[in-house]
């Protein structure tokens, strides 16, 4: 969140092992910046990240920037279009080139303009309500959205997740645009385009998180998300990434956003391609307060049973069969900005050692992990939204908490340079693994007190990651690929310990290792 990063002054950052407490809670500006994104982008590169998503960067009304006004215009809050461009310049020159996606809002404008008599209109059976009047005559910016007919105005919503009102409805005072598949929104989403491939020629950004996708029609999102795509590619930017915020519990709806529409207005029948990838809430904190959908939290902290991960898995691989890429590209994380439905972040319920094994299994399992800044210095989020936004600079002082040798920072940039190195933990297949106390009778773990372990596998090699959920030191054996490791062969240590471990043999003929975890302990072996 660039408003609560660093606002680029001269400051001196806290130091020890230990976690730290974020600065401001407010729900206002704090004063971060670009520049001060660019100037620290060595702490960010040295967490092991080799993409950076902003928050929204344009005019805003907001300091989290999704109440937008000019799409077109950096707000001077956070700095100059020269300092988004000098960001990503310096981001790409980096020793491990560094990617910079940011996050873009076409579901919805900001406050821009108002209902009749400035009261607040709520949804009401699809009712369109009549248009108010602009609160600036010079906003929004690109002009064509400066049309009463580019919004739904159906007043504020209360059912997010239903249609029609989830897709028609305003979000809080954000006005929705009419972004349906017809001619009104043709013209709302080609102006959108426009505004936003003027970023990708200006400012070389590498791609973009759509905020509020599944308040978006799929063809609307498609539509977006297939011109951008092409426009980038006629720069050059063939990797240029699109990722989707699409805030349920549901894999299909994800399929819904990730593949080919096509649109139905008269005249037209393109196939438009949507985002390259979603947000995986399901696997990270579920939605709308339902703990049984938050799998990754409840299990490694052993608040749930790991079926609910082996479901996970099972999930995505079942809808895998229809859409191909799903749960390869899946954005994964534990944190978030929007924390209205955990009581905060995972440091705010985990030690330590919880947490590094939390992130480390995210970094090592299926999906592209992201890292929320500040979980990385153990901040505690507690509260809700504005708490979950702290600061990491002292805005009425000298210090920030880039600290580089808090214990979490340093074990989760350990992790990431093994993950970046061994092949398997990006690319490979991933499989949960049984275990044993006995080295005789294995099966998948249940309970709360055991070893939560997966491998993944790439032509030939395998790397096995374990991860002890209890508060107390346990050797399970645990599977290994029987095909890999014959008789006299080991797993060496890639974290979590050191040196080697003999593969094992069972009397019923499988192979299996037995690394000794104290608890909560994390280990990588290849």
């Amino acid at each position: 969140m660039v408003d609560r990063f660093h606002d680029g002054q001269p400051r001196q950052p806290v130091q020890g092992t230990g976690r730290s407490h974020g600065f401001q809670t407010a729900d206002a500006f704090y004063g971060g910046t670009l520049r001060g994104v660019r100037d620290n982008l060595a702490y960010i590169a040295g967490l092991g990240c080799t993409a950076i998503w902003l928050s929204p960067v344009f005019e805003t009304n907001a300091y989290h920037g999704y109440d937008i006004s000019n799409y077109l215009l950096v707000d001077p809050r956070f700095g100059t279009k020269q300092d988004l461009i000098d960001l990503v310049d310096a981001a790409h020159a980096s020793a491990t080139p560094i990617r910079i996606i940011l996050d873009v809002v076409i579901n919805h404008s900001g406050d821009n303009w108002a209902y009749p008599g400035g009261y607040r209109y709520f949804y009401s059976g699809n009712q369109q309500f009549p248009f108010g009047s602009w609160r600036r005559p010079d906003r929004p910016v690109p002009t064509e959205l400066r049309n009463a007919d580019c919004y739904h105005r159906r007043g504020e919503m209360s059912d997010y997740d239903n249609g029609p009102e989830n897709q028609s409805g305003d979000m809080y005072g954000l006005k929705d645009y009419a972004n349906d598949d017809d001619a009104i929104g043709s013209y709302v989403v080609n102006a959108l385009i426009k505004a936003h491939c003027y970023w990708i020629r200006e400012a070389d950004v590498d791609g973009f998180r759509v905020d509020a996708v599944k308040h978006m029609g799929d063809v609307a999102c498609s539509r977006f998300c297939s011109n951008v795509r092409e426009y980038a590619y006629s720069l050059g930017k063939r990797g240029f990434f699109l990722f989707g915020e699409v805030a349920t519990p549901s894999d299909e709806v994800y399929n819904r956003y990730i593949g080919p529409n096509t649109s139905r207005t008269q005249g037209e029948r393109t196939v438009f391609f949507g985002v390259n990838s979603v947000l995986d809430f399901r696997l990270a904190e579920g939605v709308y307060a339902d703990p049984g959908n938050a799998p990754l939290r409840d299990v490694l902290l052993g608040r749930a049973g790991p079926q609910t991960l082996f479901n996970r898995i099972e999930g995505q691989r079942q809808q895998a069969l229809n859409r191909g890429e799903l749960g390869r590209y899946l954005v994964t994380f534990v944190d978030n900005h929007d924390g209205f439905w955990q009581p905060g972040r995972i440091a705010s319920q985990a030690d330590d050692d919880q947490v590094i094994g939390c992130i480390g299994f995210l970094l090592c399992a299926l999906g592209t992990p992201c890292i929320y800044y500040g979980t990385e210095q153990g901040l505690d989020g507690s509260g809700g939204d504005v708490q979950m936004r702290e600061a990491l600079f002292d805005a009425g002082g000298t210090t920030s908490l880039l600290n580089t040798t808090c214990r979490i920072y340093q074990e989760i940039a350990a992790i990431a340079g093994i993950m970046r190195t061994t092949e398997p933990l990006r690319f490979g297949r991933m499989y949960y693994r049984e275990i044993s106390g006995d080295g005789v009778s294995f099966g998948l773990p249940y309970g709360s007190a055991y070893t939560l372990a997966f491998s993944r596998l790439l032509y030939g090699r395998e790397a096995l990651v374990a991860y002890n959920v209890s508060g107390q030191p346990r050797s399970d054996a645990i599977i290994v690929d029987a095909a890999l490791h014959g008789d006299g062969s080991s797993m060496q240590f890639l974290y979590g310990g050191t040196g080697a471990l003999g593969v094992q043999s069972s009397p019923g003929g499988a192979r299996f290792v037995r690394p000794n975890l104290p608890a909560h302990g994390f280990a990588i072996l290849t």
